[in-house]
């Protein structure tokens, strides 16, 4: 086994070679690639074909060039801009002066430098703000993860471990584990979307319902109703929230829950030795009136003894994929449940964990992936 010499050496052109081709693989070339390609497409369908299939016919080839170029560059601020034309012309104008043989002329020599300095002037300010971009987001990771309940928590009679993973930098998915004085509350979402507007978004349902529960104590339905207010009440907002709540009280061995849309939790009985879908009806929040959610959001209890356990989980999980594009899986998931379901609820989270990276081998989720398990202890 190779061990790391993290003792600090001196900095020569062999470490600035390291640090330069470091993250450069085969498999990290062709995903980066195919980023930037379909970022390509994107820019071209909304500069140019949308703009097509708005008017019914075929922009000629020179329209076509102008419109993706002046999309481009208005991504840029005046200043950038004013480089990017410098730049572009003074190549141009370099190459053109040669083919017609006026390079003799003491300006056209300038041409090539000032393009180059142009271009090397407009790289580095792009990169130095997605430098200062890249460190905000980092914050705002760090952030959302501090956020995030404690990976283990103990209380008297329940055990409880999460498990969280964002596909970017930050995510769309909510989990929190809120405890007040007649009992816990479980309580897991996913957001529509990824990345920071869904980071966003989470947030601020997670300061929603952190207020909610604090002052009003309510119950999973009249908890999923409120928040249904919240997201509906921007009707310009297109955003929609799966999720689950269940209570879990103090002083009875049982659970009230209510599933918005979400994945359908995972429950292992101890008495029978068996696993159960906790079914229930709902829309997702944001999908329908406040109405007309009451009406179908269905209220379920269920008996929570000595040995049981319970998973939540979002779809990032049962859809994650492997090589060969084959989902995870909810019957996996069930399975699991199946066999390690009596034991504890760390034990639970991390033989799910550990399947997971077995299956999904080197691919990256594609999409936020988190779980929880709830246990009661014998």
């Amino acid at each position: 086994m190779g061990l790391k010499n993290e003792a600090q050496s001196g900095y020569g052109t062999k470490k600035f070679y390291k640090e330069y081709v470091s993250g450069m693989s085969k498999d990290r070339f062709s995903k980066e690639l195919s980023a930037d390609t379909d970022r390509l497409k994107l820019l071209y369908k909304e500069a140019v074909e949308d703009i097509e299939r708005q008017q019914g016919e075929q922009l000629p080839g020179h329209v076509k060039f102008l419109r993706l170029f002046s999309d481009l560059t208005q991504r840029l601020n005046p200043t950038r801009r004013l480089a990017f034309g410098v730049g572009a012309i003074s190549f141009v104008g370099y190459y053109l002066f040669n083919f017609i043989g006026l390079n003799f002329l003491f300006f056209s020599n300038l041409l090539l430098p000032i393009g180059f300095l142009s271009m090397f002037f407009l790289l580095l300010v792009e990169l130095l703000e997605k430098s200062d971009v890249q460190k905000e987001i980092d914050l705002a990771r760090e952030i959302q993860l501090s956020l995030l309940p404690s990976t283990a928590i103990n209380k008297e009679n329940l055990e409880i471990y999460s498990f969280a993973h964002t596909a970017l930098e930050v995510g769309g998915d909510y989990l929190d584990v809120i405890e007040t004085n007649s009992g816990t509350y479980v309580v897991i979402a996913d957001v529509s979307g990824k990345g920071l507007s869904a980071a966003l978004y989470m947030v601020r349902m997670q300061a929603l319902v952190k207020m909610l529960v604090a002052k009003e104590h309510p119950s999973p339905k009249d908890l999923f109703i409120q928040l249904n207010d919240y997201v509906k009440s921007n009707s310009k907002d297109k955003t929609f929230v799966t999720g689950c709540v269940a209570f879990f009280p103090k002083d009875k061995e049982e659970f009230e829950y209510v599933r918005a849309g979400h994945n359908i939790p995972v429950y292992y009985s101890r008495a029978s030795d068996s696993t159960f879908n906790l079914k229930s009806d709902g829309f997702a929040l944001g999908m329908t009136t406040s109405a007309m959610l009451e009406k179908h959001l269905e209220v379920k209890k269920f008996h929570f003894k000595p040995g049981d356990s319970v998973l939540f989980y979002t779809d990032g999980l049962s859809e994650a994929r492997n090589a060969r594009g084959e989902e995870y899986g909810e019957d996996r998931i069930q399975s699991l449940m199946d066999i390690y379901g009596s034991l504890y609820a760390k034990t639970i989270v991390l033989k799910v964990q550990t399947s997971l990276e077995e299956f999904i081998g080197q691919e990256s989720p594609l999409d936020d992936i988190t779980f929880t398990c709830v246990h009661r202890p014998e």
